[in-house]
């Protein structure tokens, strides 16, 4: 097996453009399983993503030019599949990944018959490009409230797990799960914060109804190294907070078709103490009659 050459270790490629961001990961002969080195250059990659409104990302594969082209698809459509997985390992939403893609080999430029082995290695690689979102701009707009608008603006305060006992949640709502709080570095909850996620098992069996997406997050800090799982080592945190109260929910008998979970890592801290940020959110996707 051939290994990679020693200064591609050191190569982290960030912002080509102002809107995108780029990163390539190498691999050795005939491998699809990421390198060590190459998966500690894609996680500082990836943590530099935290502060970035992401709006997708695209991955593709590629090998060197020796091998069938049927080899080398199937190879570089194996490398792309591997970085896609971890992507989602690290806490990336799988929805904002729109293409993973085996583009098979590169073809071989040689300018020096000694720059063979330098080139292919190079050509041994899966390219990440991450595009930003732009900013929406205002719309200058004198607008009258309406009878009906100052009727109807009540709905925009943030709803509690009342509202679902009530019947007054709607899809969109979003629910902040107050007392319920994680210890710093884990997925699992504080012992007083047990009672409260009983009640929510509770209030989601009793309107099977409501189906909704489970969003975990992370402390505020961008430095903060709450945002990887202690117990896994995987910068993750956030998706498994939110995996966390999906299985407890799942083992209390809420249907696993109701719910979705998701990391959202720590793009919308609240701006108080650090234990806030470290919480979940019910966003309700659906609401239908109880069975």
């Amino acid at each position: 097996m051939k290994y990679l050459i020693p200064i591609l270790l050191f190569i982290t490629q960030l912002g080509f453009s102002q809107n995108e961001f780029t990163h390539d990961v190498y691999f050795d002969t005939d491998r699809y399983v990421v390198p060590l080195t190459e998966e500690n250059r894609l996680l500082l990659f990836i943590s530099q993503l935290d502060t970035i409104a992401v709006e997708k990302v695209s991955i593709y594969g590629f090998t060197d030019d020796r091998g069938s082209n049927e080899y080398n698809l199937e190879l570089s459509q194996n490398r792309a599949n591997a970085i896609k997985e971890m992507f989602a390992g690290y806490g990336i939403d799988p929805n904002l990944i729109t293409n993973v893609n085996g583009k098979g080999e590169i073809l071989l430029k040689v300018l020096n018959e000694n720059e063979v082995s330098q080139i292919r290695g190079l050509n041994r690689k899966v390219e990440i490009i991450v595009s930003k979102k732009l900013p929406i701009k205002p719309v200058e707009a004198i607008v009258e409230n309406t009878k009906e608008e100052a009727e109807t603006a009540g709905d925009n305060k943030e709803k509690t797990t009342d509202d679902i006992k009530k019947g007054t949640i709607k899809k969109g709502d979003k629910i902040r799960l107050d007392k319920i709080y994680f210890k710093t570095n884990y997925s699992y909850v504080t012992s007083d914060s047990k009672k409260t996620l009983l009640e929510l098992a509770n209030i989601m069996l009793d309107n099977k109804g409501v189906y909704f997406t489970i969003q975990g997050h992370v402390c505020c800090t961008q430095n903060s190294r709450d945002a990887v799982d202690k117990k896994t080592g995987k910068r993750n945190l956030s998706l498994a907070r939110a995996k966390y109260i999906y299985d407890y929910l799942e083992r209390k008998g809420v249907e696993k078709k109701r719910m979705k979970f998701v990391g959202m890592r720590r793009k919308f801290p609240l701006g108080g103490e650090p234990k806030f940020d470290r919480r979940v959110e019910i966003l309700v996707t659906y609401v239908g009659k109880n069975n």
